[in-house]
């Protein structure tokens, strides 16, 4: 990535690789960037607050722009899902359980999948505690046949999914914790976790140029040009984007992206219309 960026301290890089070079360029580094990541989340309040950063109140507006987003996602490549179709959904960086107990488990269960079952993913322990515990089905009204079913307690760098158990991996605010050598290691071994037809989620926060290293919570945001570059580098194509509406001002803009493994499909037109939508390759 040859487009600088700065820290949060406002130290300016000439570029990506500079960075990382800096912060994670031996084991020593690299080890002390993924601890002082954890270090800082176990010293948050396991709370929807404390996840959010202070933010809480975004949660309705997040949760809102998310499932319009997925439900579109479901219908155009699951067309034929129907009252007999087994639904498994990863959810990655789960801390409490916020994205799964507001989206994913009711969002599920309102298409009336029979066997909607969601797996977490969080290094962090007692995010992952408090996850167990706001998704017991007493406590979020689901039945049994719409659960979560794997917690997790492994960050991303680490985990390598089961073969062919997802329809969707949902990705949010937790990718910036991981190296660009790490963010592509982990796409190359998740999409072997996708069933036929499935697809990831990416939602995150999108610097306007290169990136902004953060040195408190060791997470970088970077830019959707960085973000498309990386995604090549994963083989992934680009399904369709979206921004994320309603956030304060003074927030990093948020936007979600909709990445298949299918290569984009030849379409014979006799005029150059362009379709909206259709997977395309990262250029």
């Amino acid at each position: 990535m040859e487009i600088g960026g700065s820290d949060s301290g406002g130290r300016e890089f000439k570029n990506a690789e500079e960075m990382w070079r800096e912060q994670a360029g031996d084991p020593s580094k690299k080890t002390d960037w993924y601890c002082q990541g954890v270090g800082y989340w176990q010293g948050v309040e396991a709370s929807v607050d404390g996840v959010l950063g202070g933010y809480g109140h975004v949660n309705e507006l997040d949760v809102q722009g998310s499932e319009a987003f997925l439900k579109t996602l479901l219908c155009e490549r699951f067309p034929n899902s129907g009252t007999d179709c087994h639904l498994v959904v990863l959810d990655c960086g789960s801390g409490i359980g916020r994205v799964s107990k507001n989206l994913l488990l009711r969002y599920f269960n309102e298409v009336r999948s029979p066997e909607m079952q969601v797996d977490l993913l969080e290094p962090v322990s007692h995010f992952i505690e408090v996850a167990r515990e706001n998704l017991a089905p007493e406590n979020h009204g689901s039945s049994d046949m719409h659960k979560a079913t794997n917690f997790f307690c492994m960050p991303l760098q680490e985990f390598t999914p089961e073969a062919g158990r997802y329809d969707v991996i949902w990705i949010q605010w937790c990718i910036g914790h991981l190296t660009d050598d790490d963010f592509v290691s982990f796409f190359k071994r998740a999409k072997a976790g996708l069933k036929p037809g499935g697809f990831f989620i990416l939602k995150e926060n999108i610097a306007r140029t290169g990136f902004v290293l953060d040195n408190e919570d060791r997470s970088i945001t970077r830019s959707d040009l960085y973000f498309k570059e990386l995604f090549h580098r994963c083989g992934l194509h680009l399904y369709t984007s979206k921004d994320q509406k309603g956030f304060p001002e003074e927030l990093f803009a948020v936007k979600m992206y909709a990445l298949t493994t299918d290569s984009p499909k030849r379409v014979h037109r006799t005029r150059s219309k362009v379709q909206a939508n259709r997977p395309r390759i990262i250029e």
